[in-house]
């Protein structure tokens, strides 16, 4: 049976907004934020957190095992090939990947994205950035086969392709079939809107919102839209 995982991408050892994994969030710790949203999720068959084999990120990896999240840590230096380990050890056959500072992250957006890339047939989909699309930054994720992150783990060679999963595909987009696609509902289609976390104003940005983790995107979006119009 196919096994759809969703791999987490996270460090503490971020130069915009260090520890950022571990910064609460309405009272918890951004990384559960993502866990726990992600969790939600129906079209997924698991998650694994991909740490690196740093000793600072030692203590997110004591975290998520006190949480029972699974997680393994892999070269500091090479994103992708810590990637590539955490599917192969998933046993993953499609790869769902989840940038940790993404703290509202939204289930129901990668069901659907999980559901356009069956559908579709494409090599590479996504819906966490508006690039072509309508939908928020923050609310989606990326997803391909264990196969081509294979093809690229093997084929990246710039320093660019190792540290970031998916420029190996933008870079040789000719070669592969990459889609996006935009929300159905209307009140969704807002591609001005930014819901990750980078930075400091972007931490305080969100720390500031009326939010909870179990609120949906329409919840999230309101309140967003209730802050923008109190200022």
């Amino acid at each position: 049976m196919s096994k759809t995982i969703a791999i987490i991408q996270a460090r503490l050892g971020s130069s915009r907004l260090p520890l950022k994994s571990l910064l609460c969030l309405r009272g918890l710790p951004v990384i559960d934020w993502v866990t726990r949203r992600l969790g939600q999720a129906r079209r997924l068959d698991g998650l694994m957190v991909a740490l690196p084999d740093s000793p600072l990120d030692r203590v997110l990896q004591e975290h998520l095992e006190r949480q029972g999240v699974p997680c393994m840590s892999g070269p500091e230096d090479d994103v992708l090939e810590r990637f590539r380990q955490a599917a192969a050890l998933a046993g993953a056959e499609t790869v769902v990947r989840v940038c940790a500072d993404n703290p509202l992250i939204w289930g129901e957006a990668v069901d659907r994205l999980v559901a356009h890339y069956g559908r579709t047939g494409c090599d590479y989909a996504y819906n966490h950035i508006p690039r072509g699309n309508r939908w928020p930054d923050g609310l989606g994720a990326e997803i391909f086969s264990r196969s081509l992150l294979e093809e690229m783990a093997h084929a990246a060679q710039s320093p660019a392709q190792r540290e970031h999963c998916c420029n190996y595909i933008w870079d040789n987009a000719d070669r592969f079939r990459i889609s996006t696609f935009d929300p159905a509902e209307a009140w969704l289609c807002r591609p001005e809107l930014r819901l990750d976390m980078d930075s400091p104003d972007d931490f305080r940005r969100l720390a500031l919102l009326p939010i909870a983790p179990d609120m949906d995107a329409r919840a999230i979006i309101d309140a967003c839209d209730r802050a923008e119009a109190a200022y």
